[in-house]
């Protein structure tokens, strides 16, 4: 008899641990909002009625049209208002702007063998790089 209580004990906590319920993050899962697309919903176009999926209507894409006024080229930022009225940034002489904007690198990263390794920019790269590596080494690797 006692056997067959501890039988019927262990089933009882079996089903217990095992049940089938719901997952516990579903609720939330339906409570996150649906996407809009573009930048905060601007410039979205909503399509026609039956378009809609799942995840509500489908964002079609904005052709937008190429400056090619060369004064405008030279003399705005094109591109840079993203609301319907306003204007561009209009640029400014280059004396108007910091020293430093001028002494920005622009192309690849310096290579290893030419940092200080004494530098914080030394030991980052070293580690990057060397994960980088790592990986591509796994990668190769048969199982």
């Amino acid at each position: 008899m006692a056997a067959i209580s501890c039988v019927a004990r262990q089933f009882t906590c079996a089903k217990l641990l095992f049940r089938t319920s719901t997952p516990w993050n579903f609720q939330r899962i339906a409570e996150y909002a649906k996407p809009t697309g573009g930048v905060g919903g601007l410039g979205a176009k909503k399509a026609g009625k039956g378009a809609g999926g799942k995840l509500g209507s489908v964002v079609q894409k904005i052709v937008l049209p190429v400056e090619t006024d060369p004064v405008k080229l030279v003399n705005y930022v094109c591109g840079s208002n993203i609301l319907k009225e306003g204007k561009d940034v209009e640029l400014k002489p280059d004396s108007e702007y910091p020293d430093w904007l001028w002494s920005i690198r622009l192309g690849n990263p310096p290579a290893l063998e030419d940092m200080d390794p004494n530098t914080l920019q030394y030991w980052r790269r070293l580690r990057k790089l060397s994960l980088r590596r790592q990986s591509k080494l796994m990668s190769l690797r048969k199982y």
